[in-house]
């Protein structure tokens, strides 16, 4: 059987102009609900979005970029920009400099937002000392109350901001039961070939296809079934129209991205091989990555690809998403039909992998087998210990480790105990968390 559908976590925005200290503040909120483990370390970089939690609610954030002022603030891409983050967004954090105070155009702003009737949070960002505070009469003009006075950078006025905002976030909702079929996120960049390799696969006489209405903020799911096998296909159709969209608009496609990854077990993500990987490209794989989903990573438009320049392609692909390096990377090609067979066999063993369960025995022989063939390194002169192994989750397969001191346990010897753990039990193709806790032993 399939795990229970991941819920779809409300989303926040984060919208401004730029040198407000959006940046700032989408990272005070989201740093404190990093993973204590996790399977890549580094990778999130120059990250536009991420989840945070607070009093028990957990959202995901955007950071959406800078609106510009004046006369064109809502025009030309600016407009397309703040349409596209404010469309998928359940709430909106309007960020203003409480230093250099309000600015031309950003009536025009809070009107197109005020439009949307969606809520907003007029948050003004740099009150940082008590002389800033009279800066604050000037924002009442807006006619948006409460102001959340802040400072971002120093950590202040943040609480307030975060009670107010989790009584206004929507209900998520609730997991759906257990079902057969295996959730399947397609995601890339425009022009990859998502909607041709959809098309293809929904247009093979083996498939069985049938109509079921989008059930989560209008996405439209596709169930069908290929070689007795059910699947469904999440948002294809949003990420079909995002494709359509003019140019520069890059952190929508990846938010479109990342609602379907939000709910697939197994997401596919496209790249394109004469282009080779982009930046969003990797925003995007460490989405998938960050959200512990099985992937697979097909690199279409092979047949462009000369082929004394395939190894090296593979290569760089291969070395660019290290991060991900439990993903399989299959050259296909969509127009061709090179390849594309290969797709749902291997989607099936990712999953089939990711929902695997290891016994307690085999794990802690697993575990001393491990640390036998390469000791932790000491900690302050003294050994850290592996004292024993637990599987609490699949899906993907979550693994805590009691240690006596995790503290000392560095990067390098995570990556190898992971990757130790993926080998040990069979699942090279399974994303893997490990988490480390602190057990001591009885005196």
């Amino acid at each position: 059987m399939s795990s229970p559908a991941a819920p779809l976590l409300p989303l926040v925005a984060i919208i401004g102009r730029a040198n407000v200290g959006k940046s700032t503040l989408f990272n005070r909120l989201t740093q404190s609900t990093q993973a204590l483990v996790d399977d890549q370390p580094g990778v999130t970089r120059d990250r536009v979005f991420g989840t945070a939690t607070w009093d028990g609610k957990s959202f995901l954030l955007v950071d959406t970029g800078g609106l510009t002022g004046g006369d064109e603030v809502l025009g030309g891409l600016v407009r397309r920009q703040a349409e596209a983050a404010v469309a998928e967004a359940d709430v909106i954090l309007l960020v203003m400099d409480g230093k250099a105070g309000p600015q031309p155009g950003d009536d025009e702003v809070v009107e197109y937002l005020r439009a949307t009737g969606k809520p907003i949070f007029l948050v003004i960002n740099k009150i940082d000392h008590p002389g800033r505070e009279e800066n604050l009469a000037d924002f009442y003009r807006f006619g948006l109350t409460p102001l959340y006075a802040i400072s971002a950078a120093h950590k202040i006025g943040l609480s307030s901001l975060l009670d107010d905002l989790a009584s206004r976030l929507p209900p998520v909702p609730q997991p759906l039961e257990e079902e057969a079929a295996i959730r399947v996120a397609v995601v890339g960049r425009p022009n990859v070939g998502k909607s041709s390799f959809i098309n293809r696969v929904l247009g093979e006489e083996r498939l069985i296809v049938s109509d079921r209405p989008g059930t989560t903020r209008d996405v439209i799911d596709t169930p069908f079934s290929f070689r007795g096998q059910d699947y469904i296909l999440i948002d294809t159709a949003g990420i079909r129209r995002a494709s359509k969209l003019l140019p520069g608009l890059e952190k929508y496609m990846v938010m479109k991205a990342m609602r379907a990854v939000q709910r697939c077990q197994v997401a596919v993500l496209l790249l394109d091989a004469a282009e080779g990987l982009t930046h969003q490209d990797l925003r995007i794989a460490s989405f998938i990555a960050d959200e512990g989903r099985g992937c697979l990573i097909g690199v279409n438009k092979w047949d462009l690809i000369a082929p004394d320049r395939r190894r090296t392609v593979l290569d760089q692909v291969t070395a660019g998403l290290e991060f991900l390096a439990y993903a399989p990377v299959l050259p296909l090609s969509v127009k061709t039909g090179y390849n594309v067979n290969r797709v749902f066999p291997l989607i099936n063993e990712i999953h089939e992998q990711s929902g695997r369960r290891a016994s307690t025995r085999e794990l802690n022989l697993l575990l001393a087998e491990i640390t036998k063939r390469v000791r932790p390194p000491l900690f302050h002169y003294r050994p850290v210990k592996f004292l024993y192994l637990t599987q609490p989750e699949t899906h993907p397969p979550t693994f805590v480790a009691f240690v006596n001191r995790p503290e000392g346990v560095p990067d390098a010897y995570r990556r190898f105990f992971i990757k130790q753990l993926r080998q040990g039990l069979g699942i090279p193709y399974a994303p893997i968390r490990l988490y480390l806790k602190r057990r001591r032993r009885r005196t």
